[in-house]
């Protein structure tokens, strides 16, 4: 038998496929040294950056609250007419800048002239009848003059009586003693007994005239008195019913005064709502006038930022109109004394069951400074971004 022939000997071996350098695995030649000293500066960064946040807040955010919830207000005045009438002249209008005193608009004014004129006329007749008065005194005190001196008169007429009653009795006297002797006559004794009847009714006459005239003198002085209780201790000027008659004047022209309506302060008008032709009665608002130099800003804190903010403390605020360019400065006049919440129409129903604890906001109030208020000028309503210094008070 055979051998077959190897040929293992002479075979070459198969060659093998080579290998793709792109399918081979790539292989990290980064330095883990230079890696390590990465990480440990951006960690060194991340730290340094946190102690100056630190920093900051403990020297600067921790002394300072602030709020963008701020806005411009100002204490407005209300215009308005304080006598009714008729509105024939409105000087002003809307945006128009105004100063105090300036005249708004102006109210028909004849029937407060005839008011004028009826006062006027009520103060002339009080005077007079003040005068009339004080001359009807006088003339009363003459009466109770002339009273006495008909007192007078009266007992003199009754000594007068007296002496011929006394001589009518004597005579009659006499004439009763010849009687019975027959040396008078019955005409003499009549006449006798007339005569003393005669004289007695006279003294009877005069005492009567002495208290008549008694009484007349005492009504007179009455009178008097009365008369001068109306004006004791006054004078043409300060009498009762003449003061009341001038004041009534000045009620008047101050009425009068009043048709012509003017500013009461320095502003810009706002809310004109005034025609000519309309009629406007006391208490009726026609416009309103805006201190634009008088702003100040209610800021609306949290109430966890309030607890080191004091009156006194300084501000500085910024405003969306201007933007960052222009800071004001301020100072806190006040808070207020109640949160918004408290003093809405609807108040909020803290009481019930399903309540839900919200963050409540007060207002602070900041008063602006005049100059930068006129160097920059704001209108009420604008927003404001707010910031307090509390470092005083820590």
């Amino acid at each position: 038998m055979m051998d077959t022939p190897s040929h293992d000997s002479d075979q070459t071996p198969a060659e093998e496929p080579k290998a793709d350098p792109k399918d081979s695995p790539k292989v990290d030649t980064a330095n883990p040294g230079k890696r390590k000293r990465l990480l440990l500066i951006f960690a060194a960064v991340l730290v340094v950056i946190a102690v100056l946040y630190f920093v900051y807040d403990a020297l600067v955010l921790s002394k300072r609250v602030t709020t963008d919830n701020a806005y411009v207000a100002a204490e407005t005045a209300q215009v308005m007419p304080l006598v009714s009438g008729q509105v024939i002249a409105v000087t002003v209008s809307n945006t128009q800048t105004v100063k105090r005193g300036q005249v708004l608009m102006r109210l028909d004014d004849a029937d407060l002239q005839i008011a004028v004129a009826q006062a006027e006329a009520d103060l002339a007749g009080a005077e007079r009848r003040y005068g009339q008065t004080a001359a009807t005194g006088d003339a009363l005190q003459a009466q109770a003059n002339a009273r006495s001196a008909d007192i007078g008169a009266a007992r003199a007429q009754l000594l007068l009586a007296q002496g011929n009653l006394d001589r009518a009795q004597i005579d009659y006297q006499r004439r009763q003693a010849l009687v019975a002797a027959g040396a008078v006559s019955g005409d003499e004794v009549t006449a006798a007994t007339n005569a003393l009847r005669t004289a007695r009714a006279n003294v009877a006459i005069a005492q009567a005239g002495i208290a008549q005239a008694t009484a007349t003198r005492a009504s007179a002085l009455e009178d008097r008195a009365a008369n001068t209780a109306l004006t004791r201790g006054t004078t043409r000027d300060n009498a009762p019913e003449v003061l009341a008659a001038r004041a009534k004047l000045r009620q008047a022209r101050l009425d009068l005064s009043r048709a012509v309506v003017r500013a009461p302060i320095d502003g810009v008008i706002s809310q004109r709502n005034v025609q000519i032709g309309q009629r406007l009665a006391p208490g009726t608002a026609a416009m309103v006038i805006v201190p634009v130099d008088q702003l100040y800003v209610d800021a609306n804190y949290k109430e966890g930022q309030l607890q080191h903010v004091r009156v006194g403390q300084h501000a500085t605020l910024i405003s969306d109109l201007h933007g960052d360019d222009v800071v004001y400065h301020g100072r806190v006049v006040g808070l207020a004394g109640g949160t918004g919440a408290s003093s809405a129409l609807i108040p909020a129903q803290n009481a019930t069951g399903n309540w839900i604890k919200v963050v409540q906001r007060l207002p602070v109030r900041i008063a602006l400074d005049p100059k930068e208020l006129r160097d920059h000028p704001l209108r009420v309503g604008l927003s404001m971004d707010a910031e307090i210094d509390i470092s005083g008070d820590r």
